[in-house]
């Protein structure tokens, strides 16, 4: 279990199971990711919290099993450099025989993790290692720790146009400056600026994206919490999906090309 410990106090808590992320603390102490205490930590099922990464199909959006493979596989660590100013971790996933029954292209996915001055800085890169063209869709499935997600509101959405999946996806578009996170939301925002503030509370987390096009908000409501086995009752007025995503617009990767996509999180405290 790979640990980053900056020399400001921040800390990152990573698996090989899934290149999974399940702890980001900030310099002054606090936790900013949730990962619910019901949460599997055997290796073998997909983590409920934290951050997964989702390769090479986002949720149901093709042939594969839900969110893909990349979620459940182990990652190789690649790399450490554990402690310091800018402490950073980088983990390989390789095609391999129980990838390719699913998915038959030749590829290598890597995340790097690293801290610097407070901020969370992941980067998922994906290499097409075959001769051939293929196409996925992808996202880092960040679950922010909320003090009350039903009265959180999100910035920098406005204009913007989503699949809704909670009105059988209908495309509409995002009249209001602020989305009001006040049940169940489940929302796909296409083609987003690049930029969307958080605000819980006297806090704002900033979510920055770079090669990523699209943002995944997701809660699943106090009567979607139900049906997840795997989430503490009340859990869901603790966390809140904002995640960096590429969906509308599969990713085409030609053979020995890379793609790669960077989300950036920051905490302030609003004035």
């Amino acid at each position: 279990m790979p640990i980053l410990q900056a020399d400001d106090g921040g800390r990152v808590v990573l698996h090989r199971h899934g290149a999974h992320v399940t702890s980001w603390i900030t310099p002054d102490g606090q936790e900013q990711l949730y990962l619910s205490p019901r949460a599997a930590l055997d290796g073998r099922s997909a983590i409920r919290g934290g951050v997964p990464v989702i390769f090479p199909q986002f949720a149901g959006e093709g042939p594969l099993p839900k969110h893909g493979f990349a979620r459940t596989s182990e990652w190789t660590l690649a790399s450490i450099v554990p402690d310091g100013r800018s402490p950073h971790a980088v983990m390989e996933l390789r095609d391999s025989a129980a990838t390719r029954t699913v998915w038959p292209h030749p590829f290598t996915a890597s995340l790097r993790v690293e801290l610097v001055k407070g901020v969370l800085q992941l980067t998922l890169g994906v290499h097409n290692t075959g001769e051939e063209p293929f196409d996925f869709t992808a996202a880092l499935h960040t679950y922010l720790r909320m003090d009350d997600a039903f009265a959180a509101r999100l910035r920098g959405l406005r204009g913007v146009r989503f699949r809704d999946s909670t009105a059988g996806g209908m495309v509409k578009t995002q009249d209001d400056a602020e989305l009001a996170c006040t049940g169940e939301v489940n929302r796909i925002y296409l083609d987003v600026p690049g930029v969307v503030d958080v605000m819980d509370g006297p806090r704002m987390i900033r979510s920055t994206m770079h090669g990523f096009s699209d943002v995944v908000v997701w809660n699943p409501g106090r009567h979607g919490e139900a049906a997840l086995g795997d989430l503490a009752p009340g859990g869901s007025a603790h966390m809140l999906c904002v995640e960096a995503a590429v969906i509308g617009a599969p990713v085409v990767l030609a053979p020995d090309s890379v793609w790669s996509g960077v989300q950036r999180l920051t905490v302030s405290q609003v004035q």
